[in-house]
This record gives C-alpha cells, sequence and structure tokens, in this order.
C-alpha cells in the first residue's frame, strides 16, 4: 500500500506546480525563454513526471488487478485462435504483440493498456479542466487511477469517453464518434455514450422529463424483458453472477452532494455550455443508480457519467469570488476525497473485484501459475 500512497502524494504534489499560462498581452510573464514562460515549461515538467510515474507503476505490476490472471488466459486463447468474449481491438491488439514478440508477452500488453489510459486521462484533464490540480487530485483519491490497475479495457474506454468531452466541447461530431468507435473496439460498453453524451448537449424540455418519467416506471415492471435485451449484447453474462444487479449507495451520495453544489452556484456556470453538460450528466446518472439498479454492472453506464465530476467541482470552485467559501468548499472537496480514498484502500482495494493489493512488480515477483499452464 505505501507505493500507492506515495504515488498518489508526489503525483498530486506535482500537479499543484500546473497553473493556466496566462496568455501573451494579458499579463507580463517572470521568465520567457524561446517563447515559452517560465510556468508553461514547468507544466510540462511536472505533467511529464506525472505520467511517468503512473504508467511506471502500472506497467511494471505483475499480477495486479482482479482481472489480471484471467486477461492473462484470455491472451493466451487469442494467440491460440480460440474463441474469447473480448472485443476485435483487443484480440487484434494482443494477437499482433504476442506474434511480433515471439512468445506470449502478456506484461507488454498491459503496459501498452498502461500507457493509452494514462495518456488519455491525463490530456483530456488538461485539455478540458478549469483547474488541473484539482481535477488530478479527484482523479487520484476517487481511484479512478488505482481502478485501472483492475480493469483495464473498461478503463481505456473510460479515458476515451473523457477525451471524447473534448470533441463535444469543440462541436467535431465526426471526431467524437471515431473516438467512441474505436473505444468500443476494445470495450463495447462505450457505446451507450453516442446516445447519453448528445442526450445532455440538447436544451432539456419539460416533455422529455414526462417521457424520462414513463422510461424510469417501465424500469420498474419490465426488468425481465431488459435483462433479456441486455443478454442479446451480453450473451457471456448468461447463467453468471454479472447478471446481478446492485446500485452503489456511494454513487448516489456523490451524485447529490455534486448536483446540490451545482445547484447552489448555479449562477456561475449557467453561461458554460460544457458545466450544464456535466451537470445533466450527473442527473441522468442519479436516474440510472436509483431506477436500473437491476442492471448488471450499472456502474460501468454511470462512469461514463459520473467522470465529469472531477471537470464540474473544479470548475465550480474556480468561479467561487468570496476568497473564504472558496476556501471552505475546497476543504470540503479535499477531505471528502480523501476519506473516500482512504476507505477504498482499506476495504475495497485488497478485495475480490478490484484485487489491486498487495502490489507486486515483475522485477521482484515470478508469475503465479495460470490456468492453461496447470491444464497442460
Amino acid at each position: 500500500m505505501w507505493i500507492y500512497l506515495l504515488l498518489t502524494l508526489v503525483t498530486i504534489g506535482l500537479a499543484f506546480n500546473v497553473r493556466k499560462v496566462i496568455p501573451e498581452g494579458e499579463g507580463k510573464y517572470v521568465f520567457v525563454y524561446n517563447m515559452r514562460s517560465r510556468q508553461h515549461v514547468l507544466n510540462i515538467i511536472s505533467m511529464v513526471s506525472i505520467f511517468i510515474m503512473l504508467f511506471a507503476v502500472s506497467a511494471l505490476r505483475l499480477n495486479v488487478g482482479n482481472d489480471y490472471a484471467k486477461y492473462t488466459n484470455f491472451m493466451h486463447l487469442i494467440y491460440a485462435n480460440a474463441y474469447v468474449p473480448t472485443e476485435v481491438g483487443f484480440n487484434i491488439l494482443v494477437w499482433a504483440i504476442y506474434f511480433l514478440s515471439g512468445y506470449e508477452n502478456y506484461i507488454l500488453v498491459f503496459a501498452i493498456f498502461s500507457f493509452v489510459t494514462v495518456l488519455l486521462f491525463m490530456y483530456a484533464m488538461n485539455d478540458l479542466s478549469q483547474s488541473f490540480r484539482w481535477s488530478f487530485l479527484m482523479f487520484m483519491l476517487l481511484s479512478y487511477y488505482f481502478q485501472s490497475l483492475s480493469t483495464v479495457r473498461y478503463y481505456l474506454a473510460l479515458g476515451a469517453a473523457l477525451l471524447a468531452f473534448s470533441y463535444i466541447k469543440k462541436g467535431d461530431w465526426p471526431r467524437f464518434v471515431f473516438i467512441v468507435l474505436l473505444g468500443a473496439c476494445f470495450h463495447k460498453s462505450l457505446l451507450v455514450i453516442l446516445f447519453l453524451y448528445p442526450a445532455c448537449c440538447i436544451k432539456w424540455k419539460r416533455w422529455m422529463g414526462l417521457a424520462t418519467g414513463i422510461v424510469c416506471l417501465s424500469f420498474l415492471f419490465l426488468q425481465d424483458y431488459y435483462l433479456k435485451l441486455l443478454l442479446i449484447v451480453y450473451p457471456s453474462y448468461q447463467d453468471t453472477d454479472m447478471l446481478e444487479g446492485g446500485t452503489s449507495l456511494i454513487s448516489i451520495a456523490r451524485c447529490i452532494a455534486v448536483l446540490a453544489f451545482a445547484f447552489l452556484y448555479r449562477d456561475k456556470i449557467k453561461d458554460d455550455r460544457m458545466n450544464i453538460i456535466y451537470v445533466k450528466c450527473n442527473t441522468l446518472a442519479l436516474i440510472l443508480y436509483v431506477f436500473c439498479s437491476f442492471i448488471p454492472v450499472i456502474s460501468r453506464i454511470g462512469y461514463y457519467l459520473t467522470v465529469t465530476q472531477i471537470l464540474l467541482v473544479p470548475s465550480i470552485l474556480e468561479r467561487i469570488e468570496d476568497e473564504t467559501k472558496k476556501k471552505i468548499f475546497k476543504l470540503a472537496v479535499l477531505i471528502a476525497c480523501l476519506l473516500y480514498f482512504l476507505i477504498f484502500m482499506w476495504k475495497q482495494a485488497p478485495a475480490d473485484g478490484v484485487r489491486i493489493l498487495p502490489y507486486n512488480t515483475f522485477l521482484l515477483n515470478d508469475m503465479v501459475p495460470l490456468e492453461y499452464q496447470i491444464l497442460d
């Protein structure tokens, strides 16, 4: 656990070196070299350092994460041209890496996923956030990074979902669709944002609220029908514990808290199109968590919506004019995120379903025998 605590502390410290660079003509630079300000150089050094540390810890791990051994078995089956329930992009990448390496180099596959996942999140937060330091703090303390060590395909897709907001912000819908389709080649659940994100971009009208209410009622009375539809998309869920529903009270509480915070400072964000979209995303997530708890792994759909919290909350914090209130709310956010982090590390990190503790690295440890090796 100490490596995770040290990584969190050091990277958050580096993130607080990152500040918005004042455009030329709007302020004075303290130092300028080759048309770059001192702050710009510090930003680059800090962010590159953060990236290297996050990538290294993730890429050097061995048998860390709930899905590590399962994915390694999947990779063996892919290389043997056997059937696996994973998406085509994952299958092609694995086969190509194994073929080029000349052996079953699953460590390199996990390293590539680590590189791309961290890069997607870092780029998206830097591009979209009004305060990178606070977005990154929430990214680490709300354990997005640490959960990416466990569910590698899904968190690559989640990083792609966050990046998709960059194209929504620019109004570049063709690239939005492209990044979603590309990400769906590694986790097809990403396809849901082709509907969810545009639904949060349009202006909501009263008749839409009525329609949403009717749909929510249908979730209560037509659960078996919706589960049958789900099995068409995910046939591998048939007769497994993946069909068990359930929702997260913590996720519901987070949505309520973020929406209450946004409502309190609605006058500060109402003129910001992206913030309005983020509010709608969290509203839709709350509806799903409450009415769709019977749907397997509803949290995966919800996370595509609630990941916007690491953008919305910092934006609101930066817009609070009263310095005393700003400090109070920043302290409240810090305490809430820190408590979440400590609970996660204490209870969830070593538990089945996450299992990122204890941390092992191939530099010091050997891989345990895998299923196909035991059978052989």
